[in-house]
C-alpha cells in the first residue's frame, strides 16, 4: 500500500490588495498522520514553511468558510468553485494565499483514494505512528519557535 500523497501546487501569495506573487507550494498526505495534510510553501527569499491541519478542513474550506484559530479556508467567491483562500496566522502575522481549487480537490481525491475520509482510525498501524507524528510535529514547533 502507498503510504504518501504528494502534488505540487502553484499559489498566489497576496501580500497587500495591490501585491501578489506566485510560489510554489508542495501538498503531502501520509498514512502514518491519517487526520493531517502538510502545506510547505516556498516563499522567495526564506526558508520553506510547513504547516500541518486537518484534511477535513481542506476538503470543507473548498466548498464553505470554515477554520477557527490560526488557519482559516474559504472560497474566495460564495457560492461559486473557482479559487480558494487560505489565511494562516501566527499571533499578529498573517498570510493569505489564493489557490484554484482544481487541484486541491485532485489531491483531496487521492488522498481519500489512498484513506477514506471518515476511515482514518481504521488504519492498523495508526496507533503505532501516532506518538511519532505527535514528536515529529512537537520537534517542527519548537525548532520554528
Amino acid at each position: 500500500m502507498r503510504e504518501s500523497v504528494q502534488a505540487e501546487v502553484m499559489m498566489s501569495f497576496l501580500v497587500s490588495e495591490e501585491l501578489s506573487f506566485r510560489i510554489p507550494v508542495e501538498l503531502c498526505y501520509e498514512t502514518c498522520d491519517p487526520y493531517a495534510v502538510r502545506l510547505t510553501f516556498h516563499l522567495p527569499g526564506d526558508a520553506p514553511v510547513t504547516w500541518a491541519f486537518g484534511r477535513e478542513l481542506l476538503v470543507d474550506g473548498v466548498g464553505r468558510p470554515c477554520g477557527d484559530g490560526d488557519v482559516h479556508i474559504a472560497p474566495a467567491e460564495p457560492d461559486t468553485f473557482g479559487d480558494v483562500l487560505i489565511r494562516l496566522q501566527v499571533g499578529a502575522d498573517r498570510a493569505l494565499f489564493r489557490s484554484g481549487a482544481v487541484p486541491l480537490v485532485a489531491f483531496l481525491d487521492r488522498t481519500d483514494k489512498l484513506v477514506p475520509l471518515g476511515q482514518e482510525g481504521s488504519l492498523a498501524d495508526f496507533d503505532a505512528h501516532l506518538d511519532e507524528a505527535l514528536d515529529r510535529i512537537l520537534a517542527e514547533e519548537q525548532s520554528a519557535g
